[in-house]
């Protein structure tokens, strides 16, 4: 496969990842906000999420999510991201499923209404944040049932979760910071119930341990556990898989890449809950980082070039 169909189709998936991820954020600050706005302002969404040369500052809520949303100065803007991945789509089309183009260009078609920028200010906020996950959701659902199993497949699903470990990452840093200011440990466990839920293991969470949010099993399940698919452990064993499939078809050349994700794969999976706290787990999250950023750059040194 050509290296520019492969960089179209692994940032494709990168940025519907991110924009899932973004409006995941939006929707549970905007109830924790309404609930403790004390806790949970806007100004950390804005400064860790939207372009890093902002100068945005306000604590309206409406204003805030219209940024984050429809605001083409800032480069992570939702308007902007969608369309750098239908930008991706359109030139990788004979490679995806139509179903799959549709998707991303009826969500194209959506964001760019021009009532809709109007309806945030009218309507409740949640409202808007739910169509725009649904579209996420559809593009998702519609690649798993569509798409053929094959290289494109398989860099698609590299982009995804490339994104979603590196998503994972920066919103358990902004809450470990938020963390770190708490007074007592009922504002933690507010934060880690934040966490939980921007992530979506909330449920997940109830269901296995039934118990009030104690730390130590909310880091063994978001970093470690092996069936909740958003977990760093179960994206890393994914890209791995996906990986492999593509260097065996010729597709992708090791390049030390089986190594880096063997090791990163490794570490998490036999390290314990103690080995995190004693290393510190902001600690634990930066050698994630760097692993996944080094095995980026490694994928980035053949297929680089996203289109923005």
């Amino acid at each position: 496969m050509l290296s520019r169909v492969a960089n179209n189709l692994i940032w494709m998936n990168r940025y519907m990842a991110r924009g899932n991820g973004i409006l995941a954020l939006l929707k549970v600050n905007f109830y924790a906000n309404q609930d403790s706005p004390e806790l949970f302002s806007w100004t950390p969404v804005i400064k860790n999420f939207a372009s890093s040369e902002t100068e945005f500052h306000t604590e309206d809520t409406i204003e805030c999510i219209d940024y984050m949303i429809f605001e083409t100065s800032n480069d992570n803007s939702i308007i902007n991201i969608v369309t750098r991945a239908r930008e991706n789509a359109r030139s990788v089309q004979e490679h995806i499923s139509r179903e799959s183009w549709l998707c991303i260009n009826n969500y194209y078609l959506f964001l760019t209404n021009n009532n809709l920028r109007q309806r945030l200010k009218e309507e409740d906020p949640i409202r808007l944040l739910e169509e725009l996950l649904g579209h996420h959701l559809m593009f998702y659902g519609t690649n798993d049932i569509m798409q053929e199993r094959g290289p494109a497949y398989y860099f698609m699903n590299v982009g995804r979760y490339l994104e979603r470990v590196i998503l994972i990452s920066d919103f358990t840093t902004l809450k470990l910071k938020e963390i770190s200011e708490a007074t007592d440990d009922l504002e933690k466990g507010l934060y880690w119930r934040n966490l939980l839920l921007v992530v979506g293991g909330y449920q997940k969470y109830l269901k296995t341990y039934k118990s009030s949010f104690n730390e130590d099993q909310i880091i063994d399940l978001i970093f470690r556990d092996k069936l909740f698919p958003r977990s760093v452990y179960y994206c890393i064993n994914k890209l791995n898989r996906h990986i492999t499939e593509l260097i065996e078809e010729g597709e992708l050349g090791n390049n030390n890449l089986q190594f880096l994700l063997g090791k990163l794969e490794s570490s998490i999976k036999y390290t314990t809950i103690e080995n995190i706290k004693d290393q510190g787990l902001q600690n634990f999250v930066d050698g994630i980082k760097q692993d996944i950023g080094d095995i980026s750059e490694n994928i980035n040194s053949v297929y680089y070039t996203p289109i923005n």
